[in-house]
């Protein structure tokens, strides 16, 4: 595709380099990224946004609702008028190195076999997925970003973003995230993983000519829902709890046929060695950090400890808390409680 033609709201585009060098040492020799565009880039290209996206979901955060409460979550901060404003503002919603919505990981052809990289996938680090977008923007002509702004694993990635590139960028807007994953993060996995072998497709997740493992899919999707606060926000359109519960389970279940198994594990290990504590020194950026009352994931009593280590690090920083009741999935689903502030943010580096 002609980089002009990306450089309007475009939808389900693809970048691709070759030999990627990965934190490792160790290169991949395609590296794609899907990704999305909203808004048209100025001519002297200093209006981008970039958009991260979670863990288990994907870049299309604007847009039309579907399966995996990613698809059209932020339709309330991101659009014409809006807090990111696409009138003035040009956003790029990326799609991580080793997710599983048409980047490049654990589901593509390894060269050397000819087959799904599956677990041979390379080890990848937040370095690694944020370098590959650097690459994308690279690509675009996009030397310098207004600000990262997304949940999260996309949370993390606004982070890294201002530790590795502290030039590139003005702002990062980190919601519902952390500059360092909890300690319990490494026996986490290793449940997860263990979850998954008890699966009887799974074959050492080799798993891709008997399909996908889609019955503890389905589980630990349901599981990751409920905990995210998913019966809350279905008590309106679902007020029987039976109902609600298989609505949950439709969901959970679509989303287990979407997603890599593999993936989960790979962006998993990358989680697991997070953590920039020793770096928030290097951080320029202007940071507006956001929380959720009600989120059990990263709850708002880590704002205290997160602010301090900022402030004593020399980062121009400011805390918000989100007053919602749907827990972790509240910044998109409850935006028009925080879009005020995200707009007066956005407004200063514009």
């Amino acid at each position: 595709m002609n980089i002009e033609d990306s450089l309007h709201s475009k939808l389900d585009l693809r970048f691709t380099t070759r030999d990627f060098c990965l934190e490792t040492g160790q290169f991949l020799p395609e590296l794609r990224l899907a990704y999305e565009t909203y808004g048209t880039l100025s001519p002297s290209r200093d209006n981008v946004v970039l958009l991260t996206h979670g863990y288990t979901s994907n870049h299309h955060m604007v847009g039309p609702p579907g399966s995996t409460l990613a698809e059209g979550l932020w339709n309330s901060l991101v659009g014409p008028g809006k807090a990111i404003d696409t009138n003035r503002m040009f956003v790029v919603s990326s799609n991580m190195l080793g997710s599983s919505y048409g980047s490049t990981g654990p589901t593509h052809k390894n060269p050397a076999t000819g087959r799904p990289y599956g677990p041979d996938f390379p080890e990848i680090t937040l370095v690694d997925i944020v370098t590959a977008q650097r690459a994308l923007l690279n690509h675009l002509g996009i030397d310098h970003l207004l600000a990262v702004v997304g949940p999260s694993y996309g949370g993390f990635q606004a982070f890294q973003w201002a530790v590795s590139f502290p030039e590139f960028l003005d702002g990062i807007v980190p919601v519902t995230s952390d500059f360092k994953v909890s300690s319990n993060s490494k026996e986490s996995l290793n449940a997860l993983i263990h979850r998954l072998a008890s699966d009887p497709n799974w074959h050492g997740g080799r798993y891709y000519e008997q399909g996908v493992v889609p019955e503890v899919m389905t589980r630990i999707r349901f599981e990751t829902l409920v905990h995210y606060g998913i019966h809350e926000l279905l008590a309106g359109d679902f007020p029987d709890s039976a109902l609600r519960e298989k609505e949950i389970e439709r969901m959970a279940h679509k989303w287990a046929l979407e997603f890599d198994a593999n993936s989960m594990i790979v962006l998993g290990r990358a989680m697991c060695r997070f953590n920039l504590q020793d770096e928030l020194p290097r951080i320029k950026a202007r940071v507006l950090f956001v929380l959720s009352r009600t989120d059990e994931v990263f709850p708002p009593s880590l704002a205290p400890d997160v602010m301090a280590k900022l402030q004593q690090s020399g980062v121009n920083a400011e805390y918000f808390e989100i007053d919602s009741d749907l827990g972790h999935a509240a910044s998109g689903l409850d935006g028009a409680k925080w879009a005020p502030k995200l707009m007066e943010f956005m407004g200063d580096l514009f």
